[in-house]
């Protein structure tokens, strides 16, 4: 990836992170994308620690729109049994489509509600 590719999603990423923040009722799902695997995160930002975290290599899924709906899922049944329905969706900068379009539908399907 280019230098100023990076740096176009990381200033997106600031803006982003200025208007949102988790919390131990309502923590913030955060989404990492890479070459070689796809990462989620429920966030209590005001605590500063993560909840719970799933990626697909634990949900043995490959990197395509099918592994990101079914790690969807896997953070929605892990939240469950953590009793969190309400969360708020940080998509980290990337798009809203394709892979973390599915990762979050397959979210809501679940059970989460943002």
């Amino acid at each position: 990836m280019s230098a100023e590719k990076v740096l176009r999603r990381q200033s997106r990423k600031r803006r982003i992170r200025a208007r949102i923040s988790g919390t131990k009722d309502r923590p913030r799902l955060s989404v990492y994308r890479s070459l070689t695997g796809m990462t989620v995160q429920l966030i209590d930002d005001n605590a500063g620690r993560t909840l719970l975290a799933a990626s697909t290599r634990e949900a043995e899924a490959k990197l395509t729109k099918d592994g990101a709906k079914k790690l969807g899922t896997l953070i929605a049944t892990k939240a469950k049994e953590a009793k969190i329905t309400s969360i708020v969706f940080d998509r980290n900068g990337y798009k809203y489509h394709g892979r973390v379009k599915e990762l979050a539908d397959a979210a809501r399907e679940g059970g989460l509600s943002f």
